[in-house]
């Protein structure tokens, strides 16, 4: 088993209310790993989409002459928070981890500690 998947695991089991997982190339929008989603949730699709979301930041953040690094990007919605959390360190330039939790069943200040501490782990 890949450290990817090892790590996408790791996200859908620890983290409360985790409904659906992805390793995110965000310069192809390619999915390099999913876990989770289903007929409402398909993660290609919304791994594909998000990568503009990073992609539209970064840019904004260049124009504006902001210095530093996206942590993560947050999107709200009625029925579900979905994290875009851009990898630092070794061999992590160029993607992100993308989570999608249930907001009745989750901690958002918890899951976002816990997706960080597995970006910690994960070896690309």
């Amino acid at each position: 088993m890949s450290n990817v998947e090892i790590c996408l695991k790791d996200i859908m089991t620890s983290i409360e209310g985790a409904s659906g997982t992805a390793l995110v190339d965000f310069t192809s929008g390619m999915a390099l790993g999913t876990l989770g989603g289903g007929k409402d949730l398909d993660l290609a699709v919304a791994a594909a989409g998000n990568t503009d979301v990073i992609r539209a930041e970064l840019r904004t953040m260049e124009h504006l002459g902001l210095k530093g690094e996206i942590e993560d990007i947050l999107i709200t919605l009625v029925s579900h928070y979905h994290i875009l959390r851009p990898l630092k360190g070794r061999g992590g330039n160029g993607l992100f981890l993308y989570l999608v939790l249930d907001r009745k069943k989750s901690n958002l200040a918890m899951a976002r500690h816990q997706l960080r501490s597995v970006e910690g782990h994960l070896e690309v």
